[in-house]
């Protein structure tokens, strides 16, 4: 069972002090205009390795005895995290190993190799690779870390949240991308604890819903995937993040992946970032009315990665039609 408080994230906050990047947190007038609310947007898309992962990497291996140090760590991911955890590793002299699938982007397996951790290609999703690493840690003695249902990474994740707070405590709403869960719930905990009022609102594609049916069902509830432009959001969640979810979280939507290649190519047009599709669908709920009832209000919008390939990203604004 996960249990992280608002005191594990203050800790979090603390330890990962001159670790990782304070993003920028700006106001979009652009946004404001198109959705009618006061939108900000918190740039973890330019934090370290190019994704929030690393704060909850890093929290993690913080939390590590020296024993489990000294025998590495291993974990499974579509490509944000296992950076996150190769950049970690790395700074702790620890040794780490990647078990990616066979669909993880070119430029976020690079960015794995760039940090010294070894790369291990694995099955056709994240579930087949999942289970090569859990396997792999058996034979290994390694620490498996994993995305998303862990105190930790919940609690590393969640600073990103309150350092947006700290800077900015009125939001009436909160937009966070949704894939595993270790973000929105690490965020809603320190929302909710800042303000019991504040709505947060996780957003996912129609290509990849489970958090969307299950959180209706408020059950587990399988749902069929497709391929998707925001990858890193692409997979299933677990019961664990579910309940946590079920308590903190006020509701779940849904974008089209045209809407997430527009918003991706809106943000390159109007604030001049490279935003990864999971980074762009909060962009893409807001500019296309999702999310009911913001209007008027002080939205936060969180931008969570940048890891996309360039020449992608070149196609999608090529051809998207402003």
């Amino acid at each position: 069972m996960l249990s992280v408080s608002f005191l594990d994230i203050l800790k979090a906050h603390k330890r990962l002090g001159g670790e990782v990047m304070q993003t920028p947190l700006i106001r979009s007038a652009a946004l404001s205009k198109e959705s009618g609310a006061d939108v900000w947007l918190k740039l973890e898309s330019l934090q370290k390795t190019g994704s929030f992962k690393v704060r909850g990497a890093l929290n993690k291996i913080a939390s590590l005895t020296e024993t489990e140090l000294h025998n590495g760590v291993i974990t499974a991911s579509a490509g944000n995290h296992a950076q996150g955890v190769a950049y970690a590793a790395s700074l702790r002299g620890v040794s780490a190993l990647i078990v990616v699938p066979k669909t993880a982007p070119e430029t976020k397996k690079a960015g794995i190799k760039r940090y010294g951790a070894e790369l291990v290609v694995f099955g056709d999703n994240y579930d087949e690779a999942e289970a090569h690493a859990y396997q792999l840690a058996k034979e290994t003695g390694r620490t498996f870390v994993h995305a998303f249902e862990d105190n930790e990474i919940i609690a590393g994740q969640g600073t990103v949240g309150l350092e947006a707070l700290l800077e900015e405590p009125d939001f009436d709403t909160i937009v966070v991308p949704a894939g595993g869960g270790g973000l929105i719930c690490g965020i809603a905990i320190a929302a909710k604890a800042i303000n019991p009022d504040v709505r947060v609102i996780g957003v996912q594609t129609h290509a990849s819903p489970p958090w969307y049916y299950s959180f209706r069902e408020k059950r587990m509830v399988d749902v069929e995937y497709s391929d998707s432009l925001a990858d890193g959001l692409h997979g299933g969640i677990s019961q664990g993040n579910l309940d946590l979810a079920l308590q903190i979280v006020d509701d779940f939507v849904l974008v089209e992946e045209e809407q997430v290649a527009e918003a991706m190519a809106w943000m390159a047009r109007e604030h001049h970032y490279m935003v990864e599709g999971s980074g762009a669908v909060g962009v893409a709920a807001l500019l296309n009315e999702a999310i009911p009832g913001i209007r008027g209000q002080k939205v936060l919008n969180i931008v969570s990665g940048s890891n996309v390939d360039a020449a992608k990203l070149a196609k999608i604004i090529n051809r998207t039609v402003y």
